[in-house]
């Protein structure tokens, strides 16, 4: 019979683990309530103003025609990136969206111009099941919280860290741009060794840059 007593090691190892989700979950509460508050001026007002980096992002992300590019659509209180992702397509990037397919896994299917949206889960929309599966050299993340190194919390079901661990092990390692209002940003964000960090964050003060992960 295997013994299935635990060893010191790992017994310290979940009880880390354990008092990381609960500070993740707590800095998620806080930042998402203070996202929740903004008024809607300031969202309209936010939305057109990460749209006006584009350019910017284009120079430095490699965006060229052709370029496979995930964004998102708000719900809840997120930011809008649609005004961002239509100057982004203008710029040739080719747009495809996430689609929610269990608790545990997304896909990046294509988002044409006019494209057709159906419910996908968790209150989203995505391209409905017959568009094809992309997988993006550049990622528009949303997100709960995020600190000055670039790392982030989610939502806490994990979609987007399995993600791009999935376009990893194809070779894949996707350049990260969080989205995001400056009230979600937490003095420290508790990682762990397989956490991937942000190599921008883009905020209505504009876009901070991190060391390149990739």
């Amino acid at each position: 019979m295997p013994d299935s007593r635990e060893t010191p090691g790992s017994a310290h190892s979940a009880l880390a683990n354990d008092a990381s989700r609960h500070a993740k979950a707590a800095l998620r509460i806080e930042a998402l309530a203070r996202r929740d508050a903004l008024d809607e001026a300031h969202r309209i007002e936010t939305a057109l103003r990460i749209a006006e980096e584009a350019d910017r992002l284009c120079a430095l992300f490699d965006v060229t025609p052709g370029t496979i590019l995930s964004g998102f659509l708000p719900i809840r209180s997120e930011i809008d990136a649609r005004p961002l992702m239509a100057a982004l397509r203008a710029k040739g990037a080719q747009l495809c969206l996430p689609a929610v397919l269990s608790k545990t896994e997304i896909v990046f299917r294509r988002f044409d111009r006019k494209g057709q949206l159906v419910p996908a889960g968790f209150g989203t929309l995505a391209p409905p099941p017959d568009c094809e599966i992309l997988d993006p050299a550049v990622m528009l993340v949303p997100l709960s919280a995020f600190d000055v190194r670039g790392h982030r919390i989610g939502y806490g079901a994990g979609h987007y860290d399995r993600a791009i661990a999935r376009l990893g092990g194809k070779g894949i390692q996707p350049r990260l741009i969080g989205l995001a209002f400056d009230c979600q940003q937490v003095p420290a964000v508790p990682d762990e060794p397989h956490d991937r960090p942000l190599d921008a964050i883009l905020t209505e003060s504009g876009l901070r840059m991190f060391p390149f992960q990739g």
